[in-house]
C-alpha cells in the first residue's frame, strides 16, 4: 500500500512549505501633544510590530518600561523602557506582549500633563 507522501514523492509532486505567520501591525502616531490610538490594544502572546510615527518636528519619546520589559522583544530595542523619536522619525520594535494594562507617556518635561498619555491594553 503506497502512502500518500510516497505518492507525492513518485509523481514529482512539490508542496508548498506552510507559511510563517507575519506578525501583526500596529502604528502609533505621536505628535505634539498626544499618541494614537487610545488605548492601544494588543493580543497577549501574539507576535505584533509596533510602529511610532512622530508626525511633528519636535522631539518625542513613548515611554513604557513595564510593558517593554515584560515583553519578548524580536526585533528592534527599548533601551530603558523608552523608544526615542526626533522629528518627523519612525521607529518600529517587533515583540511578543504579555496580558496586562500598562502606562505609556512621553517622559519629556511637560508633555504627560498636556496630554501626552496612553495606555496599553494586552488581552
Amino acid at each position: 500500500m503506497r502512502t500518500f507522501a510516497s505518492f507525492v514523492l513518485a509523481a514529482g509532486l512539490v508542496l508548498p512549505a506552510p507559511a510563517l505567520a507575519q506578525p501583526a501591525a500596529e502604528t502609533i502616531s505621536v505628535w505634539s501633544f498626544g499618541f494614537s490610538p487610545k488605548p492601544i490594544q494588543l493580543q497577549a502572546g501574539q507576535p505584533v510590530t509596533l510602529t511610532f510615527v512622530n508626525r511633528g518636528g519636535g522631539g518625542h519619546d513613548f515611554t513604557a518600561p513595564a510593558f517593554f520589559a515584560s515583553s519578548r522583544v524580536i526585533a528592534g530595542a527599548a533601551p530603558d523602557g523608552r523608544i526615542k523619536l526626533p522629528g518627523h522619525a519612525t521607529r518600529s520594535i517587533t515583540l511578543v506582549p504579555v496580558a496586562g494594562s500598562y502606562q505609556a507617556h512621553c517622559s519629556h518635561l511637560m508633555h504627560e500633563p498636556m496630554g501626552m498619555s496612553d495606555v496599553i491594553l494586552v488581552r
